[in-house]
């Protein structure tokens, strides 16, 4: 269950020079997260606190900072300074303290990541029974009848006729590798997942449709998400909380209701208005 059904106080941005509290029930916390690449280009000063279970989604116009932001919290691009810290179980990982391979072994294992296309989050030439089962056997597994099974469960979770599990992706439409993108990234349990622009690229119908199957696996599944998205329609359906970054920084945070029914930047006011477009 998220932090926001157990009623918590959910964290906006915090100044760089206050690190966020220690927090017994945090999933992961960010302090002071700088990564520029120019004058107001990349992300600063970033600092928050993410709850199990929470849909977090950062939205901006383009050049804001999002994936910048997205790809420094998920092990991708090292800061310039600051941390971002993860709880394994009882303890912190400091992700940019530990070693290259601990951080591979989190996105194998309890993180995913779904990209905005989806051939950039999948094996094109081998099957989409394949894709599935390969985070598995990143895992260890190695039962072939089990593997497949596994894959034949996810084709259905994702809706895709399981008479397709041998056929490679570049047999699908766009909306159905999306679909086996979402199953190869959740195939292996994880407890937070990362999305760049899930729904972008792809027809109005479409979308709709993987929406709706991302609001069900995430509430079926109690998923932590990091949600980057420029669509205000898709942050009110998916995301919990709202962080709202504009030339590198977090300008407003809060719950999404909230930010969008009554912004009080007003950068976000013209967001929410549709006078900026994103």
């Amino acid at each position: 269950m998220s932090a926001l059904a157990h009623g918590m106080r959910m964290d906006a941005a915090l100044p760089a020079d206050v690190p966020a509290m220690e927090n017994s029930q945090a999933l992961m916390q960010a302090d002071g997260l700088c990564r520029l690449f120019g004058p107001e280009q990349g992300c600063q000063d970033i600092s928050f606190t993410l709850y199990p279970g929470e849909v977090l989604g950062l939205v901006g116009e383009s050049g804001s900072g999002k994936s910048t932001l997205l790809s420094t919290l998920s092990g991708r691009l090292p800061p310039d300074r600051g941390r971002v810290r993860y709880r394994d179980g009882a303890d912190w990982v400091d992700l940019y303290a530990t070693g290259e391979g601990r951080r591979r072994a989190l996105l194998r294992t309890q993180w995913g990541f779904v990209e905005q296309n989806p051939r950039d989050g999948l094996r094109m030439p081998v099957s989409a029974g394949a894709n599935i089962g390969e985070r598995l056997m990143a895992q260890g597994a190695r039962h072939y009848g089990r593997l497949r099974q596994s894959a034949l469960d996810w084709l259905r979770h994702v809706e895709i006729d399981i008479s397709r599990i041998d056929d490679t992706p570049n047999a699908f439409s766009g909306g159905m590798q999306q679909r086996l993108q979402i199953a190869r990234n959740l195939v292996s349990g994880p407890r937070l997942v990362f999305m760049d622009e899930p729904t972008g690229g792809l027809d109005v119908s479409v979308q709709a449709r993987i929406l709706d199957l991302l609001r069900k696996l995430v509430r079926e599944l109690d998923l932590s998400v990091i949600l980057v998205t420029h669509d205000l329609a898709v942050a009110r359906l998916l995301a919990d909380r709202l962080m709202v970054m504009r030339r590198s920084r977090i300008v407003e945070a809060g719950l999404t209701d909230q930010i969008l029914d009554d912004p009080q930047h007003p950068y976000t006011q013209l967001l929410v208005s549709s006078i900026l477009r994103v």
